[in-house]
C-alpha cells in the first residue's frame, strides 16, 4: 500500500517529495511519526488502525491524515470474495463499517442474498481483537468468509486459515486523500499564490496564414486566435499579452492552473483550439521562486515543447525539472514527470540532448510503449539510422537503454528491440502494457 501511494503520489501531484515510512505493527506507529517529524510537513497513515493508535497516544504536531474507507473498495474486496462463496445467502463478518452504510450499501448494488455481521465491540479495537472477531464467528460456523480494512487483521486471519478479503483503498480513495493532505501543507499553501510564466506558440502560424485567401481572412484568424487565448486565460484568473507574431504570454498562479489543467495533466484550450480552428499549440510553462525566473523556465520549456515536434506542452520546475507532456489536442496513453534531475544530468551526459529527450518524452507518453526498433527511433528523433546506432551504443553505456529482444523479419537477421530503460518507471509503474 505504501508503494502505490507513493506512485499515485508521482503521476498525480508531482509537488509532493514523499517519504516512506514502513510500520511493521500498530505499536511501533508513534515512536516511527516522532522520528520523521523533522522531515515531513504532513503525515498520511494507509489504515485507520493506525490513525486511532497514534491520535490516542500522541499529540502530533503536524496534520495527520488516513486513507479514506469508501464504498469502491469494499466493492472490490466483496468481488474478488465472491468466487469462494455459496451461492445462496452467504454471510459475512465486516469491520470498520456500519450496521447502517453496510445496508445503504448493499441495496445500492442489489447485494440481498449477503448478510453482513458487523463488528460491534470496542469503539478502538486492536488488530488482535479484530482477527478473534472474525476468525471465532467462521470457526462456529456464524460466518463463511471475512472482510476487514486492516492489512494486520488479514494476515492473522491467513495464518488461522480463514477465507478473508482486504478492503483496500482504491486509487481514487488514494488521490482523495492527497488531496487533502496538500492542502495541510504550509509549503502548499505558499505554492498556491507561486507566480506561473506561460509562453504559447501557434504551429506552422506562416503556412496557416499562406492558406487565406486574403488580409481579411489573416485578420479573422488572428483574432479568432485572440478570442480563445483570452477566454482560456480569464479562466485561470490571469493576464494575457502578446508578444509579436504568434507567440504569447499569459501569468497566473499555480494554485488555478493546477486546477485547471487537473494536477498538470490537460490543456483544454489545445482542443478548442485544434476542434474550433483546425491549429495546434506549442506551450511552455515555468514555476520559479521569482517572475524572473518562472519566465525563463517558461521560455525553456516552449522550447522543449517545440523541439519535440509541436502540439504539445512542458512546464519546468524551480528546480529545473521537468513536468510533461501535457495532453493537448491528441489523447495521451500515460503522462510523464522526470523529477529526477540526476536521471536528467544522466541523460545528458550521455548525449541525450534536450531536443532528443522532448521528443522520446512525447512519443512515449501518446504512444504508451518502451520499445522501438532502430528505425522507428530515428522517425522519432528525426536523424538517420546510421545516428541513431551510435547514439544508442553512448545510452546503453550509461544505462539508459538496454536491448529487449528481437523481431523475426523473412529474410536476413533478426531486428533489435531497444528499451528505453530509463522511462521504464514512469510508465510501467502506472499500470501501462508496454510492448
Amino acid at each position: 500500500m505504501v508503494d502505490r501511494v507513493v506512485k499515485v503520489a508521482a503521476s498525480t501531484f508531482p509537488s509532493f517529495r514523499p517519504i516512506p515510512l514502513l510500520c511493521p505493527n500498530e505499536e511501533e506507529i508513534s515512536r516511527i511519526a516522532l522520528e520523521a517529524m523533522p522531515d515531513i510537513e504532513v503525515l498520511l497513515l494507509t489504515t485507520p488502525g493506525l490513525y486511532r493508535r497514534l491520535k490516542a497516544e500522541v499529540h502530533f504536531g503536524k496534520p495527520v491524515h488516513h486513507l479514506p474507507l469508501t464504498d469502491t473498495g469494499l466493492y472490490s474486496a466483496l468481488y474478488r470474495l465472491r468466487a469462494d462463496l455459496p451461492s445462496t445467502e452467504p454471510v459475512l463478518t465486516i469491520d470498520s463499517f456500519s450496521k447502517q452504510s453496510l445496508a445503504r450499501i448493499a441495496a445500492e448494488i442489489g447485494e440481498r442474498r449477503t448478510l453482513f455481521i458487523s463488528y460491534d465491540g470496542r469503539t478502538h479495537p486492536s488488530a488482535a481483537d479484530l482477527a478473534e472477531f472474525h476468525a471465532a464467528a467462521y470457526r462456529s460456523g456464524r460466518s463463511h468468509a471475512a472482510l476487514t480494512t486492516e492489512p494486520e487483521v488479514a494476515w492473522e486471519l491467513r495464518q488461522r486459515g480463514v477465507p478473508h478479503e482486504w478492503v483496500a483503498p482504491t486509487d481514487s480513495n488514494i488521490v482523495v486523500a492527497l488531496e487533502r493532505a496538500l492542502l495541510a501543507t504550509e509549503t502548499r499553501r505558499s505554492k498556491e499564490a507561486q507566480i506561473v510564466v506561460g509562453m504559447l506558440s501557434v504551429d506552422d502560424f506562416g503556412k496557416h496564414v499562406q492558406l487565406r485567401s486574403s488580409e481579411h481572412d489573416i485578420q479573422r484568424l488572428k483574432l479568432d486566435i485572440h478570442r480563445l487565448l483570452i477566454d482560456y486565460v480569464e479562466s485561470l484568473d490571469g493576464y494575457l499579452t502578446q508578444l509579436g507574431g504568434d507567440e504569447y504570454l499569459f501569468v497566473t498562479t499555480r494554485g488555478i492552473f493546477e486546477r485547471e489543467t487537473a494536477g498538470y495533466k490537460t490543456i483544454p484550450l489545445a482542443r478548442d483550439l485544434n476542434k474550433m480552428l483546425g491549429l495546434s499549440l506549442s506551450m511552455g510553462i515555468g514555476f520559479g521562486r521569482s517572475a524572473n525566473e518562472a519566465g525563463t523556465h517558461a521560455r525553456m520549456a516552449l522550447h522543449r515543447s517545440k523541439e519535440a515536434g509541436g502540439n504539445t506542452c512542458f512546464i519546468v520546475r524551480e528546480d529545473d525539472t521537468l513536468i510533461g507532456p501535457l495532453e493537448m489536442s491528441d489523447p495521451l496513453k500515460c503522462d510523464l514527470s522526470l523529477t529526477d534531475s540526476e536521471l536528467l544530468r544522466q541523460a545528458e551526459d550521455a548525449g541525450m540532448t534536450p531536443a532528443y529527450l522532448s521528443r522520446l518524452l512525447a512519443d512515449a507518453a501518446r504512444s504508451g510503449k518502451l520499445d522501438y526498433e532502430v528505425h522507428e527511433l530515428a522517425s522519432v528523433l528525426d536523424i538517420t539510422v546510421r545516428s541513431t546506432h551510435r547514439l544508442l551504443l553512448q545510452w546503453i553505456d550509461h544505462e539508459l537503454v538496454d536491448v529487449a529482444g528481437y523481431v523475426k523479419v523473412p529474410r536476413g537477421r533478426p531486428k533489435q528491440k531497444f528499451r528505453l530503460r530509463f522511462l521504464e518507471r514512469h510508465l510501467g509503474d502506472r499500470g501501462h502494457n508496454y510492448t
